[in-house]
């Protein structure tokens, strides 16, 4: 394995890549190298300066810690939306392409196999995998959404470069397996999603996942074992629900659920 190295590490990924053919697919993967070059070459950043990984329906990028980051990320946020928005103009429904970005700095080392690896490579692949990005792309009318690691905001976003301003960033928290992850997402934060912004990790407000929570319902059951009977009788084996029974209404049975009779002494 290779010493590791201090690289910039810009990943873009497609969103519902496995939802299109094969023809589809291939046709997407070449405007997705398409968008990653022009952004690329923008930013002044030519072939002698990074190395690419093809992950399918995503890219890698180690780009040389030499390269300006703000250049980079002014590109991402000016030149990548220009493209998406004119190649999705004149494309068919199903050949239209939004993507999620990652930027992210860190030590990468290369094995034997060629491969990369590196902890801080996993902290952004986790990023550009994070529900709360994934939302972010859905909930917006553009074609793309960026998240930055905690170290290119406090190194780079925060200062509030030019074509990068600052004030467009916010900080969110991403749950992982390996703990939860820092990390400032350009444009507003999303409703719904596994993980969100200054609240930290957990349930978004209103509901968990991406499902906002059902309104609260007027004579709704209290907590407790509930059985939906829907009209039709109950039956367990040989058995039946016997005993004391209450609070039944509208085909469900809401407190204890008892199989036979109480025994005299269990009666109160």
């Amino acid at each position: 394995m290779t010493h590791p190295v201090s690289r910039t590490i810009l990943l873009l990924d497609i969103e519902r890549f496995s939802d299109r053919d094969d023809v589809e697919q291939a046709y997407l993967r070449r405007m997705l190298y398409d968008v990653t070059d022009r952004a690329l070459e923008t930013a002044g950043i030519d072939e002698t300066l990074r190395t690419r990984a093809d992950r399918g329906d995503s890219v890698m990028e180690l780009i040389d810690a030499n390269a300006p980051v703000t250049a980079l990320l002014r590109a991402l946020l000016t030149e990548v939306p220009v493209q998406l928005r004119a190649m999705n103009r004149m494309a068919s429904r199903s050949a239209q392409m939004r993507l999620r970005g990652v930027v992210a700095g860190g030590y990468v080392a290369v094995d034997g196999l060629d491969g990369w690896v590196g902890s801080d490579l996993n902290h952004a692949c986790r990023l550009l995998d994070a529900a709360l990005l994934r939302a972010a792309l859905r909930e917006r009318p553009d074609d793309f959404a960026l998240c930055v690691s905690d170290s290119v905001y406090q190194g780079v976003v925060r200062h509030d470069h030019p074509g990068v301003p600052a004030a467009d960033f916010h900080q969110v928290t991403v749950g992982t397996k390996n703990g939860p992850l820092t990390a400032w997402l350009h444009g507003p934060v999303p409703s719904a999603g596994e993980d969100h912004g200054e609240r930290g990790t957990g349930e978004a407000p209103g509901g968990s996942g991406d499902r906002p929570a059902p309104a609260a319902r007027r004579g709704a059951p209290a907590p407790g074992p509930v059985l939906d009977v829907n009209g039709g009788s109950v039956s367990f084996g040989g058995g039946y629900v016997a005993g004391d029974q209450h609070g039944v209404s509208g085909g469900r049975v809401t407190g204890d659920v008892v199989m036979g009779g109480k025994a005299d002494g269990d009666r109160s």
